[in-house]
């Protein structure tokens, strides 16, 4: 830019020097010395000094307080001229520049911005080259493109992920502790609100199981919501309504399993029994035994491998059956007594349950094994339960820890999607119709219009796991289009199976949208497919947020073992999630 300055001239001279006054430096531009003369206005004399000869300066304007006192009969001083003559005789050539500067003034102009151009996009080369994060990558795990800070981030939040993992072991437990840390961070039920104001922070408690956050946006909520909705119900074993009985004297509790589960994982391995039961009288108990240090476990029994061999000859879906899958609950007796019979008086003497009271509970067998590390170099987490909680943890430190938006952020924490989402707890009930109604009629619109309106206005990413190449059983996967461990969140374009069938199927121009919000947040991303075209298949929530007009993607961690005891992940695929989910909800 021009810089304009007021310079004290030297302006002494011997007696009988008749030459002009001129400055002892001379550094500048004529044309933008005139430039600069005329929009600040400056007083005269002015003298416009040149650059010297074999240099190069930016351009200065110098406003020079000049002493024009002469002897009489002395030329006057002409701005600019530093050889004798008068002002007169340099009139029409000082006239004929003033009428070209705009023109000299128009070519530096472009010449400028050509040259800062040029420079501008030297700097993002070089950025993108050297700095930035390669964020799509097959060849290069996330691991190769991290940095020492990056790679500590990623183990800190491993840690504080396997946290929540051993809390979080049902969809009420997880619900307990998502509304814990919601409300340390500020959240307040939306019932309670009066009204809503950007950057209020509110939650939605659907009966203990599922949970609904959001942070207010400067926008109305008309104008649409960012939603990442992931779930928190996991694979398990329920207790029957009536579960206890004895057989051979060895109390057994029947179960009926949740979710798709291979049967045949979950014998012989170490399981807690959580849940609630009501007693007679309506008092809930809580029950959590077998994930403390401590505490006794409960265990399915599987045959011998020394009597198996007509077990060993059936299919695996058939080497266990369902109403094989029986948990051992007690087996000491007393006197004459039973030992159903010791087991139930035992009950009613530390619970006060009775038999009866088993028809109005909600108890689960999950597996008891804590979070662990997996390797010498730590990078992979086996846990039970990560799917979704991988996708929930996240959503919930997203939500926790974005920056309020233009848009509402709204972190959807849903259960039951194990099983197809029925019931009041899951997304095919009427819960998030009525959180975001409440939303708008906080801010004065509440027509079943208005609710539509707000959905065709809003995206979402449907935060769920998938799978990755196993390099145990690659032929079920087609490598190109199959997810990587360790190489970031992954984006799933459509899900369903066979022919698409169930199958959300997001449209270009969204997949485009979120990879430049990854992109540009340095999010590692990968995408990739549910196996083979005619092996395998599954489906999200995503296509029932899509029914109400939504824009939405399946976007979440890449897994093995998925839906077995014990699932593996990688660590910087878990943070990775996180930051994926993070960035959508600042985006605009």
């Amino acid at each position: 830019m021009p810089i304009v300055t007021h310079l004290p001239v030297n302006t002494g001279r011997r007696e009988g020097d008749h030459r002009e006054p001129e400055a002892e430096t001379a550094i500048g531009c004529p044309l933008t010395a005139i430039r600069c003369q005329r929009a600040l206005s400056l007083p005269a004399p002015t003298v416009i000094l040149s650059a010297s000869e074999g240099s190069w300066y930016m351009p200065i304007v110098t406003h020079l307080p000049l002493n024009t006192s002469r002897r009489e009969g002395a030329a006057s001083v002409t701005v600019g001229q530093r050889d004798s003559g008068t002002a007169g005789s340099q009139k029409p050539e000082a006239d004929s520049f003033y009428l070209l500067s705009p023109i000299f003034y128009f070519l530096n102009s472009i010449v400028y911005l050509l040259i800062c151009s040029i420079i501008i996009n030297v700097i993002i080369i070089l950025y993108r080259r050297f700095i930035m994060k390669e964020t799509y990558s097959r060849t290069k795990s996330v691991w190769q493109r991290m940095n020492k800070k990056e790679r500590e981030a990623v183990m800190d939040y491993g840690e504080k992920y396997k946290a929540f993992l051993d809390t979080a072991r049902t969809e009420r437990l997880a619900a307990a502790e998502i509304i814990r840390q919601a409300e340390e961070k500020g959240f307040k039920p939306v019932y309670d609100m009066k009204s809503l104001k950007p950057g209020d922070k509110v939650y939605w408690n659907q009966k203990g199981k599922s949970v609904i956050l959001a942070v207010i946006g400067q926008e109305p909520v008309h104008e649409g919501i960012k939603i990442v909705g992931s779930h928190i119900d996991s694979p398990r074993l329920d207790l029957k309504a009536n579960p206890v009985h004895e057989q051979e004297g060895v109390v057994y509790f029947r179960t009926h399993y949740y979710g798709g589960i291979k049967k045949y994982q979950w014998p012989t391995i170490p399981l807690a029994l959580i849940g609630v039961i009501y007693t007679r009288d309506g008092k809930k108990v809580e029950i959590n035994v077998g994930m403390q240090e401590g505490d006794p476990i409960f265990y399915v029994s599987d045959l011998l491998i020394h009597m198996a061999q007509d077990q060993m000859k059936k299919p695996l879906a058939e080497g266990i059956t369902g109403e094989q899958l029986q948990a051992i609950a007690w087996t000491n007796a007393e006197g004459k007594a039973k030992p159903k019979e010791v087991f139930m008086k035992w009950l009613k003497d530390t619970y006060g349950i009775e038999e009866e009271d088993f028809a109005t509970a909600e108890l689960e067998l999950v597996p008891a094994t804590k979070s662990r590390d997996v390797g010498f170099d730590r990078s992979l987490i086996a846990s039970y339960g990560q799917d979704d909680r991988v996708c929930s943890y996240a959503n919930l430190e997203a939500i926790l820890h974005a920056k309020p938006g233009v848009k509402t952020q709204a972190a959807l924490l849903t259960d039951k999607e194990e099983i197809g989402s029925y019931g009041n707890t899951g997304m095919e009930s009427s819960y998030f119709v009525k959180f975001v109604m409440k939303l708008l009629a906080l801010q004065g619109q509440d027509s079943i219009l208005d609710f539509y309106e707000t959905m065709e206005n809003s995206e979402m990413l449907s935060a769920d796991v998938n799978s990755c190449l196993d390099p145990m059983f690659p032929e079920v996967s087609e490598k190109d289009n199959a997810s990587f461990m360790g190489y970031g969140i992954n984006l799933t374009k459509y899900g369903g199976a066979r022919g698409k069938a169930g199958s959300n199927d997001a449209n270009a121009e969204f997949l485009q949208k979120i990879r430049t919000i990854f992109n540009e947040a340095g999010v590692c991303w990968q995408i990739g497919e549910l196996g083979k075209v005619d092996q395998g298949g599954g489906g999200t929530i995503a296509f029932m947020m899509a029914d109400w007009g939504a824009e939405v993607v399946d976007c979440g961690t890449a897994m093995l073992s998925m839906h077995s005891p014990y699932d593996l992940l990688s660590k910087a695929d878990a943070y990775e999630t996180y930051l994926a989910y993070k960035a959508f909800f600042e985006s605009k």
